[in-house]
This record gives C-alpha cells, structure tokens and sequence, in this order.
C-alpha cells in the first residue's frame, strides 16, 4: 500500500510539475545566419501587416534571427548594429514578450534576460485598447527607447528626432526579417506608454515606442 501512496504521488507531482515551472532567467540565444533563401527585393514585396495569428510558438533560431535583425551585432570590435544609430549612441533596447515573460535583449552577448514574470501579452493586449492579435501572437518585440542618449548629444528636438528615426530603422529591419522567415507582424504605435511600461517592468528611461507582434499569419 505505501508503494502504490508512492508511486500515486509521484504520479501526481508530474501532472502539476510544469505548473510551477518558472520561466528561466537568462536564455543564450542561437547565432544568427547573415545568409538566407529570400532576397530584400523579396521580403519588400511580401512584408504586409497582419492582425490574425495562429498560437505556434516560434524557435529559438526565430527569435534569435528576428531579435538580431533589429540589434544585433555586426561589427565585434565596435558593436555596431544592423540598424543606423545617430553618433552610434544606440539609444534602443529591445524587449522580447511571450508566454513566460518579457524578456530584455542583450546584442553584445545575443542573449535574453527575464524582466517580467507570467504572461504579459494580455497586458500589452489591454493597454493597446484592446487590439487583440497581440495576444494572439506568440511573440511580440517591444522596441523601447532611451530619449536622454541622444538629447544630450543633440538637444531636445533633434535628439527626438533621431530617436524616433532609429527606431523606425529598427522595426523595419524586424519586419524584413519576419517576412524572410515566413512570418508576420505588425507594427502597433498605439498605447498607453506609462501603462506597457508599467506592464513590462521597465525602468522609467525606456518608453515603449513600438509593440511587434510576430507569428504565423491567420490572413
């Protein structure tokens, strides 16, 4: 009777182990292919924003790729990115979010580290006014920028401006990429910025700029 207690325990832990499974802290990513089957020309006619995604998760060499794609490292003894930075000053950090938590980039390293815990895409989902593919998608990236870099560099208004610029370099990179890789996004600029920052744990010197959510398109 004790052996058959035992072994109903046991039986039990396995069923409810995964639930208390934590999402792990820091994940080393795979390295990014700086080849690949579709050309820019390509991915330029086929890019389209898609708001229906099926729930597939994506691969650790697709979040890698993508992740790369908009900051990766292409020059080791400088850390110069994919994307053009004004002064080099980089003033960008991404955020990867899916099922376990929000995870933050690390170019250097092409790493992620966790932020946030649990699932915060229904939080993301809420403080975008409700647009609901982005709980959908298994994945989004949050492009977040540092406006103090550049403002002290070049002011107030022009240090806005390349900001926004780089940004703007960097989710078109994502998008690209996405699209090479036989997925879909689409680029939200509409939120309450305070609350997805808020939502994602980060320091109040990032605001949110873009909310991407990628994936394999319903459309």
């Amino acid at each position: 009777m004790k052996f058959r207690a035992l072994v109903c325990l046991v039986f039990v832990f396995l069923l409810i182990a995964p639930v208390f499974a934590e999402a792990p802290k820091e994940i080393k990513l795979p390295e990014p292919q700086v080849t690949g089957k579709m050309s820019v020309e390509e991915a330029l006619s086929k890019r389209r924003s898609c708001r229906s995604y099926y729930p597939n998760e994506l691969s650790p060499e697709q979040v890698s790729q993508l992740l790369w794609a908009g900051q990766g490292i292409t020059e080791k003894v400088w850390g110069w990115r994919t994307a053009p930075s004004a002064g080099a000053i980089y003033p960008i950090t991404l955020f990867l979010v899916n099922k376990d938590g929000a995870y933050e980039y690390f170019p250097r390293w092409n790493k992620l580290k966790l932020v946030a815990k649990d699932d915060k895409r229904p939080g993301l989902t809420r403080c975008s006014l409700g647009q609901s593919f982005i709980g959908e998608a298994p994945v989004s990236i949050v492009v977040a920028a540092e406006f103090d870099k550049n403002k002290k560099s070049y002011g107030g208004v022009q240090g806005t401006r390349y900001t926004l610029l780089e940004a703007g370099h960097v989710a078109q990179n994502i998008h690209l990429q996405a699209t090479a890789l036989g997925l879909a996004s689409i680029p939200v600029g509409t939120f309450w910025d305070s609350v997805a920052q808020s939502c994602l744990n980060l320091p109040k010197n990032l605001i949110p700029v873009y909310i991407i959510p990628i994936g394999y398109s319903k459309e």
